[in-house]
């Protein structure tokens, strides 16, 4: 302190201020977020639908890319079972440091709708990510009906009822098929099924009239004549089948409906870390535009920011519901 008191003028003013300022500077520098991801640790992609599936493909496509924004080893694991149920509780049960996170579809927003008792609130229980891309759903008949046009199959369905194949309850496919009944004015006769296949079996035998699913599921049947072919859900024809018009072309101008996948990490992961994951998913999609390979699985890609994708979320709920309580549904 000696020293010190023999210091004056700007030489004392500025030591001081020097050394009062350390321990700010230190408690500053402590506080910092660390680097995410962290040198050397994994990320996770929880995919709650079986290998080798619609979800699951593009997931695995995402995940590379998604690898690559990070700098980090991206693997994606298969948790199924339960209708998603079991990979989304999976993520759920995960440390919220954005190392675990969950890529679905449309269907895991509606657990609350679709189930008598659901595990968790897909909408305050997940922090959403991002939405990475959207398909249209492609409306298939039996070929031994004498239809061609998506306005013969109203003109029918509203004279007598017509069997639907309904491959998941909750799913795009279900939903699809309500707004189509509401819309078209059709009576419907509602049909479930475990899966795609066995609903495109049985509306190929003619057991079942029509089927309403995703387009890249059913299109290679419809190409094979095994089913017909009669419209699209979304606003624009798809370049993997330019033949088929879309619903709006055909008759009902305010149809439109589409699949949709996107990215959820738990409750409480950090907000900078699902903000880096944010901008790490649309660089990403970016990339997977400019290669065509979603466009290969007959998905659009998405970019939108984590608040656009809460909203699209909360809208996409609410048009679900009331679809569900409308047809009478009740949860299973």
């Amino acid at each position: 302190m000696k020293t010190l008191t023999r210091l004056k003028g700007p030489v004392l003013g500025a030591l001081l201020g020097a050394l009062a300022a350390l321990p700010i500077a230190s408690m500053a520098s402590s506080s910092a977020p660390a680097a995410f991801p962290e040198p050397g640790k994994m990320v996770k992609v929880i995919v709650p639908f079986v290998a080798g599936g619609g979800v699951d493909s593009a997931a695995r496509l995402f995940a590379e890319q998604l690898r690559k924004q990070l700098g980090t080893t991206v693997i994606v694991e298969n948790r199924v079972g339960g209708s998603g149920v079991v990979g989304g509780r999976a993520v759920l049960a995960a440390a919220p440091d954005g190392y675990t996170l969950l890529f679905s579809a449309a269907t895991h927003v509606l657990a609350k709708q679709v189930l008598a008792h659901p595990p968790y609130d897909p909408q305050t229980d997940f922090v959403p990510v991002a939405r990475v891309g959207e398909a249209p759903l492609m409306l298939v008949i039996s070929p031994q009906l004498p239809h061609s046009k998506l306005g013969e199959v109203l003109a029918a369905g509203a004279k007598s009822t017509w069997t639907a194949a309904i491959p998941a309850v909750g799913a795009p496919s279900h939903l699809a098929t309500l707004l189509l009944a509401q819309q078209g004015r059709m009576r419907l006769e509602y049909v479930p099924y475990k899966g795609t296949q066995p609903a495109l079996v049985d509306v190929g035998g003619g057991h079942v009239d029509l089927l309403l699913d995703s387009m890249v599921s059913v299109l290679p049947l419809a190409k094979a004549g095994k089913v017909r072919p009669i419209a699209i859900t979304s606003g624009k024809r798809s370049p993997l089948a330019p033949e088929v018009p879309t619903m709006q072309e055909s008759g009902l101008p305010r149809f439109a409906y589409t699949s949709w996948y996107g990215l959820w990490a738990p409750k409480d992961t950090p907000a900078d870390r699902v903000q880096r994951l944010n901008q790490a998913s649309n660089a990403a999609v970016a990339e997977l535009a400019r290669s065509g390979a979603f466009a290969s699985l007959g998905i659009d890609t998405v970019s939108e920011s984590t608040e656009q994708f809460k909203r699209f979320i909360a809208a996409d709920v609410a048009q679900s519901a009331a679809l569900l309580k409308g047809a009478g549904f009740k949860p299973e």
